[in-house]
């Protein structure tokens, strides 16, 4: 799992440091309310049973508008800004962020003033917590199919798959945008009575999403002045993050990354050339900052705890005792400043690159230690949390063997015994199983086209494509609604090993065998992604008492407009950044590339190792991703069998470890490390100002550092951006650094 998926409200990796309780109690505020206030106050501070539809607030309609045009529009807007962060962000680190809790509290800050002041036809009319859901739907199916493009797209244009310019290949990249975007959302209907309303996993972060909209809706005047401060906050964290991320461009040395070695060896102390070679700098990114607010303690940690083994442990033993090798930086004007963030190595400036597995670099050593420890990690998780999705299969299988006169009898008999789930929605706001079923079968037949035509995939394999998303999206779905883990990219992995083996045995080999397994791939793991945030939507929306319908809808206009807004987010970073899709990148001549790309990174290498005709892993790399994944193993099931729950906590999540052996940039945990010790100190000392506050700070910044890159692609298209007019003070080799 090279690509972590980090939700609003709560960690996805930091499942851990949470108690998956029945009864929640909300509370908004602290502030003493008079006594002709008691319904607010009963709705602010009740203790709620998340198992099921939470009980209606006072003051709202009975017959409350859901699916309107400002909610729609609002929520498309907010999405288009997280997809733009993604993207951003996702290339540079490989870790993306969920649009619902920003989703929810901007669409709260803007439609309820508006909703009273402006005439109907201008937006105004009654707002309430179930619009609020479909504002939160829409931006999540807007937000939510960048996870493609920020590993497995860009990685077909290193392999040479696609055409040299991205803009090029802009009908291809809509079209197979279309392939994947909707997968998830039929998904998700279907998997909705099972997983919400028999199983009723707790879903954390949707759970949390859906306390806060009602929060928002619950205290009345007072909610609506938390929201205005929410809001308020949220706003100064995203406007403040965009003017640092435009500024910092022109003296990145100095207002962006701090290369304290850099200067320390500057200074005098020589040796300190070595950990600069490493790259360890402290970087004011305020998505990671905030990313360790969102993530907590554990997540935060463990990434850090991963780049210390891999980037100064690890790495550094590994080059000693010439297992890997770096290329000089300037050896004639900075002896012993090395590079080890390439692929792959040379023995010495300007010779020929050599095998990666004859000679390899540390971060192509690593890279493989990364994935194996994703790898084992996820699938341990799901191996633990498999005898409830054994039930849930099973239900299944015998709910829709019920449907057909020949096997009812068979069905009937096994499931003696066994409550029907009552869908609480009325008839009427229910999805309909023509829309999901007939849109599933539209979904393959688009697929089964564009892949024929476009990349020349049989309508066989494609459709192999789709069944292993449907079975991966079901056992997404089952990790994230009992761990808050979504082993996003780790599926994608699991699918690409299957297409391997499919193309190893017809003896398929070279472009072709990768067409099909970059193809394959990104659809079941593209559509296993979009299931579970879009069933995670659905989980909100079901304790609010929304309708699944309205949320259908939202999520398919959403899903809609994100098919664009993320192919033209991607084409303009790949062309004001061409190292993005350029393998053969020298940062000695065209400069270093502003992204670190693990995900593509991770495509690359493992769709080579599956089609090639030989095995391309260093052996003592295979050997130590081999022994720290039985390790990850071994941690997963210690936690589940035999460690007590309240330790949980200081059990090192392992895919937060092993996506760091993947990213040779150091800057970015010590970032999070950082948000999550500050965040913590600040829930220390004061509870109540962070239980206000933290979550919005978070969500502006993560927000607003990913628009001021989309503002920096733009100044460098137009030629005027930091590379040009901008200062190398303070950056390592007196060059520009930005």
């Amino acid at each position: 799992m090279e690509s972590e998926k980090v939700a609003y409200a709560t960690s996805q990796p930091d499942s851990q440091e949470r108690d998956d309780k029945k009864t929640y109690s909300v509370d908004v505020n602290d502030n003493e309310i008079d006594s002709d206030r008691d319904r607010e106050l009963e709705d602010m501070h009740a203790v709620l049973d998340n198992k099921f539809p939470f009980p209606k607030l006072h003051g709202i309609p009975d017959q409350e508008q859901q699916i309107t045009f400002r909610a729609i529009l609002l929520g498309c807007c907010l999405g288009a800004v997280v997809s733009a962060s993604n993207i951003y962000l996702g290339l540079k680190t490989g870790w993306t962020f969920g649009a619902s809790l920003f989703g929810s509290i901007l669409g709260f800050a803007i439609l309820k003033p508006l909703s009273k002041v402006a005439p109907k036809y201008l937006g105004g009319g009654h707002f309430g917590p179930k619009e609020n859901v479909t504002v939160q739907s829409a931006a999540t199916a807007a937000g939510g199919l960048g996870i493609i493009f920020v590993g497995a797209v860009p990685a077909m244009y290193q392999l040479g798959l696609l055409s040299k310019k991205p803009q090029e290949d802009m009908g291809k990249l809509i079209t197979f945008s279309l392939c994947t975007a909707y997968y998830g959302i039929f998904f998700a209907i279907a998997l909705r009575k099972f997983y919400i309303l028999k199983l009723k996993l707790i879903f954390p972060s949707p759970t949390a999403v859906a306390y806060t909209i009602r929060a928002l809706h619950a205290g009345g005047a007072e909610g609506e002045k938390a929201a205005a401060r929410k809001a308020k906050v949220l706003g100064v964290a995203f406007g403040a993050s965009v003017i640092l991320r435009v500024v910092s461009m022109y003296a990145p040395g100095i207002l962006w990354d701090h290369n304290i070695f850099w200067w320390v060896y500057t200074w005098g102390w020589t040796s300190a050339i070595s950990i600069v070679s490493w790259g360890w700098l402290f970087e004011y990114t305020p998505a990671f900052l905030g990313a360790g607010i969102l993530s907590g303690m554990n997540a935060s940690l463990s990434f850090f705890l991963g780049d210390v083994l891999a980037w100064a442990l690890i790495g550094p033993l590994t080059v000693k005792y010439g297992e890997t090798h770096g290329q000089p930086v300037d050896e004639e004007t900075y002896p012993g400043w090395m590079s080890y963030g390439k692929m792959s190595a040379t023995k010495f400036k300007g010779a020929p690159t050599l095998s990666q597995k004859v000679w390899p670099s540390p971060r192509y050593w690593n890279l493989w230690i990364g994935v194996m420890i994703m790898l084992c990690a996820s699938f341990a998780e799901v191996a633990m949390n498999s005898p409830m999705m054994y039930r849930g299969m099973k239900r299944a299988f015998f709910e829709t063997a019920e449907k057909f006169p020949k096997t009812r009898a068979f069905a009937e008999k096994h499931r003696q015994g066994e409550e029907d789930s009552l869908d609480p929605s009325p008839k009427e706001e229910q999805v309909p199983v023509w829309a999901w079923s007939v849109g599933v079968v539209c979904a393959i037949a688009v697929s089964m086209i564009v892949l024929a035509l476009q990349y020349n995939v049989s309508p066989g394999l494609t459709i192999l494509a789709v069944i292993l998303a449907f079975i991966f999206s079901f056992i997404a779905a089952q990790s994230a609604g009992a761990t808050d883990i979504n082993p996003v990219s780790t599926c994608a992995k699991a699918s690409q090993l299957v297409f391997g083996g499919v193309t190893q045995g017809q003896g398929i080999h070279g472009d072709k065998a990768l067409t099909i397994n970059m193809t394959a791939g990104i659809v079941a793991g593209g559509a296993a992604a979009q299931s579970v945030d879009m069933l995670g939507d659905l989980r909100t929306g079901y304790l609010l008492s929304a309708s699944p319908y309205a949320q259908f809808i939202a999520q398919a206009i959403g899903s809609f407009f994100s098919i664009f807004l993320c192919t033209g987010f991607f084409v303009l970073f790949s062309n004001a950044y061409p190292c993005i899709i350029d393998p053969d990148w020298d940062p000695a001549t065209q400069g270093t590339c502003q992204f670190g790309i693990p995900s593509v990174s991770a495509w690359v290498a493992v769709s080579g190792a599956v089609t090639g005709t030989e095995f391309p892993v260093p052996p003592n790399s295979a050997i130590t991703a081999l022994c720290l994944g039985l390790l990850s193993i071994a941690m997963v099931v210690s936690k589940y069998l035999w460690i007590p729950a309240k330790y949980h906590r200081y059990i090192p999540n392992m895919n937060a470890v092993g996506l760091a052996f993947t990213l040779p940039q150091t800057q970015y945990a010590t970032a999070m490390a950082t948000g999550a010790i500050l965040s913590k100190i600040w829930l220390k000392r004061s509870p109540r100002s962070w239980n206000e506050y933290a979550y919005s700070i978070a969500a502006g910044a993560c927000a607003g550092e990913g628009i001021g890159g989309v503002i920096n692609a733009l100044f460098q298209v137009v030629g005027i951006s930091g590379d040009k007019y901008g200062s190398a003070v303070a950056c390592p080799g007196k060059e520009y650094c930005g």
